[in-house]
């Protein structure tokens, strides 16, 4: 959530930066009259409330009968004014901020503007695309070929865009997850195991509600919202605390399930098993100071890309567009792996720095070292990395002629012997 008071002051730097997302900046003005009639209203029922405690005291020291009823009497007056300003106050705070959760972050300055992600500007590219003496299949063909993924079994069980894993296909995802999770607590982070679902304020305070309600996955009855990733329960443990700068930063990372009402298309885009409602993931997360934000947020990228280059896989950083941001985003890198299969380039990764947009929400904060007052901490986050797109760079980069697949050499310990999935 934005500070009102940098609405407040500078409306048309806001107006500025919903443009160049490609957001009317029409509720700006919303935002800023709103905000001009709830402090006038402040002040007059502060004025009217300073007034009625002051005769009050004066009331306790008449003596004339008459006198001290008649102004009991306009005492009552003033304290119907009172409750009627109070709930004009209530009405406007709470559109006020409804209006307020529902403005995204601003960009950084170096964001590349742009309308959407064919805007995104390729950074740098890290390997050559691998070479096959064969046609190399897409994974949609391997697994099924090789009885390690069934989407059949997945439509029965639950509908279009599931699947099932099974034998050696869920091995080398589960080998993948407990392989990630080991290497970020290599670089430095804690391991958490958060719940898969949580509370409603904790979706609001990680930037998920209000705006992708309709995205999420909720149980109306017990108001559990199963999280869309682990990102949300990240923030959340937080949530309220006021931390000490020596503890900064603070580095995290989790495995959990995630799931999301995707608006499916028919198309490239979702053929296989690279997008569904339900998919694994392993997060990285942190808590920093702003001064030290941009250095955590180069950290987290090197982090990732560290992860793709021991597994082997070709890969590319690009800079994503003022069009592209995600809600929350201040500024945000995406990293894309080969799949020579498909034949395009997967997002397994995208990492953001998110400023104080998800503190503010959370009333996260910290106590500078020099004694000052506490200030909002900035969180980041990234995939370290997804799941399924991780899992099909591995099947169709690592596939040989005769359709097998070969296991990455760092994967091998966790395989239980397997060093190529086969069919049987």
């Amino acid at each position: 959530m934005l500070d009102i008071k940098l609405i407040r002051e500078q409306p048309e730097l806001v107006k500025d930066a919903l443009k160049k997302r490609q957001i009317d900046s029409v509720i700006i003005d919303d935002i800023v009259q709103l905000d001009e009639e709830r402090r006038a209203l402040i002040l007059d029922v502060e004025g009217k409330k300073a007034e009625r405690n002051s005769v009050s005291k004066e009331i306790g020291r008449m003596q004339d009968k008459t006198e001290r009823e008649a102004k009991i009497a306009s005492m009552r007056e003033l304290g119907d004014q009172i409750n009627s300003l109070d709930e004009q106050l209530k009405q406007i705070e709470s559109r006020l901020f409804e209006r307020l959760a529902g403005i995204p972050n601003i960009p950084d300055s170096d964001v590349p503007v742009g309308v959407d992600d064919k805007d995104n500007v390729v950074i740098r590219t890290i390997g050559e695309k691998k070479h096959f003496d064969f046609e190399p299949k897409p994974h949609w063909e391997l697994g099924p070929e090789l009885g390690i993924l069934d989407f059949e079994a997945g439509v029965k069980l639950a509908g279009t865009r599931f699947y099932v894993l099974e034998g050696a296909g869920a091995r080398l995802q589960r080998a993948l997850i407990f392989w990630m999770l080991d290497l970020h607590i290599r670089q430095g982070y804690k391991e958490f195991y958060p719940p898969w679902m949580v509370r409603e304020e904790i979706m609001f305070a990680s930037g998920q509600l209000p705006k992708f309600a309709e995205n999420l996955y909720h149980d109306y009855q017990e108001d559990f919202w199963w999280v869309p990733t682990a990102e949300v329960p990240l923030t959340g443990i937080m949530m309220g605390e006021v931390l000490d700068e020596a503890e900064l930063p603070l580095n995290l990372t989790a495995y959990t399930a995630c799931f999301r009402r995707e608006k499916m298309s028919a198309g490239r885009d979702v053929r296989g098993m690279k997008r569904g409602h339900q998919f694994d993931k392993v997060e990285m997360y942190k808590y920093c100071t702003p001064e030290t934000a941009n250095e955590e947020l180069d950290n987290m990228v090197a982090d990732a890309c560290a992860t793709c280059e021991a597994l082997g896989l070709t890969y590319r950083v690009l800079l994503q567009s003022t069009g592209d941001l995600s809600f929350g985003s201040h500024k945000t890198y995406d990293i894309e792996v080969w799949a020579p299969g498909c034949q395009e380039w997967l997002e397994v990764s995208s990492i953001s720095n998110i400023g104080q947009f998800q503190a503010r929400r959370a009333n996260i904060k910290y106590r500078p070292a020099d004694g000052s007052a506490p200030q909002f901490v900035n969180t980041l986050n990234g995939s370290g990395l997804g799941m399924p797109r991780t899992m099909i760079a591995v099947m169709e980069n690592y596939q040989q002629e005769d359709g097998s697949i070969l296991i990455p050499e760092v994967l091998k310990p966790l395989m239980g012997g397997i060093e190529v999935i086969q069919k049987e």
